[in-house]
């Protein structure tokens, strides 16, 4: 009875373990997925760029945008960005359309120094023409501690993530969508920057490598358990 009772004990484990391994490897896959559509969504969506109002209002993630308007009062720094392997800020202003919509706009990466002192952000000019990829802003990552606070200079903020509602009172704006705008690295204003949707995270290539690890970590445990199982059963019926 006790032999019973292992053995029984033993498959449940072996099986949780493999469902385990098994959504695990299923969630790598969908990340994969995920971001191989982003990619792929990018060169059709720059292509087809158009009013800033019409790509908010449209369906789907990305979206090219060529548009006319002015910066508006307020700087957001988001903290912990890293690039050439060195760790600086990205710099956000928000920006009205001459159709009146409003969204946080990137205007590029600035290095800190050593005392992390935070720089000084000229306005960029205004009126003026923009363009460039209306995408997610970036990934969060663990969302510890306040999104963002207030750096003693007016209508400055420093921020570990972009939260839109939060953001959008700070300023004292109605509304802030959960996109940002991207400009394309080419206008001649701004801080270093690129288009590139996946900065500092795995590509799909990498989730696909993580996704096969974890499905051959099910695997392996079902063999171990089918192994046991069978030396079990020789040794019954010897």
């Amino acid at each position: 009875m006790m032999r019973q009772h292992t053995r029984l004990v033993g498959w449940l484990m072996a099986l949780l373990a493999m469902a385990g391994f098994t959504a695990l490897g299923l969630w790598q896959l969908q990340r994969m997925h995920a971001k191989q559509a982003l990619l792929d969504a990018q060169a059709p969506a720059l292509a087809q760029a158009g009013p800033l109002a019409q790509a908010l209002a449209a369906p789907g993630t990305l979206h090219g945008v060529a548009d006319h308007g002015r910066f508006l009062p307020g700087v957001v720094l988001l903290d912990n960005q890293v690039r050439h392997g060195r760790a600086g800020v990205k710099i956000y202003r928000p920006f009205r359309s001459d159709d009146g919509s409003v969204l946080l706009v990137d205007l590029g990466w600035r290095a800190l120094p050593a005392d992390r002192s935070l720089p000084d952000v000229p306005p960029p000019p205004s009126p003026v023409a923009v363009r460039g990829l209306l995408a997610p802003p970036p990934a969060a990552g663990l969302a510890l501690g306040p999104a963002f606070s207030a750096t003693g200079q007016a209508d400055r903020w420093l921020a570990s993530r972009l939260p839109a509602d939060g953001l959008a009172r700070a300023l004292g704006l109605a509304v802030l969508p959960d996109r940002v705008l991207r400009l394309d690295p080419a206008l001649p204003f701004g801080d270093e920057r690129d288009l590139d949707l996946l900065p500092n995270t795995l590509p799909p290539q990498r989730h696909l490598g993580y996704a096969v690890q974890w499905f051959g970590l099910a695997l392996t445990v079902l063999i171990v358990a089918l192994v046991l199982e069978w030396r079990r059963r020789s040794r019954i019926t010897r």
